[in-house]
C-alpha cells in the first residue's frame, strides 16, 4: 500500500462531522494527509488518548453547547454527523455556501 493510498481522507470539505468521544461537531474546512501540528499540541493530549500521527487530520469550524472554535481532530476520532442539522459557527459564510443536503458547498476558490 502506498503512502498516498493509506492516508486518503475518509471525509471531505464541507461535511458535518462529530467527535467520537467529546460533545462537539463541526464542518471540515481543511485536511492534512497526516499530523501537521506542533509537538506541544500533540503531547498535551493524554498518552492513552493520543491518536496516531499517520492518518488524516481535519480542521473543523466546531461548536459545542457553550462556544464556537476551530478544532484539529484525527480521522479515528470523527464520525459523520447524520442529524441533518446545520452548524451555527459564525465563520461558515466566509468559506461555504448555504447548508444543503447535509453538507456545505464551497463558496471560494482553493489554491
Amino acid at each position: 500500500m502506498t503512502e498516498m493510498t493509506r492516508n486518503q481522507a475518509k471525509y471531505h470539505l464541507g461535511q458535518v462531522v462529530r467527535h467520537r468521544k467529546h460533545p462537539f461537531r463541526g464542518v471540515i474546512f481543511d485536511v492534512d494527509p497526516q499530523f501537521d501540528n506542533t509537538d506541544e499540541w500533540y503531547h498535551a493530549i493524554p498518552e492513552e488518548a493520543r491518536p496516531r500521527k499517520d492518518q488524516p487530520f481535519y480542521h473543523l469550524l466546531a461548536e459545542n453547547d457553550e462556544s464556537f472554535y476551530v478544532a484539529y481532530v484525527s480521522e479515528q476520532n470523527l464520525v459523520l454527523d447524520d442529524s441533518g442539522e446545520p452548524v451555527d459557527h459564525p465563520d461558515l459564510g466566509q468559506i461555504f455556501g448555504e447548508f444543503r443536503n447535509g453538507h456545505y458547498p464551497l463558496q471560494m476558490e482553493l489554491n
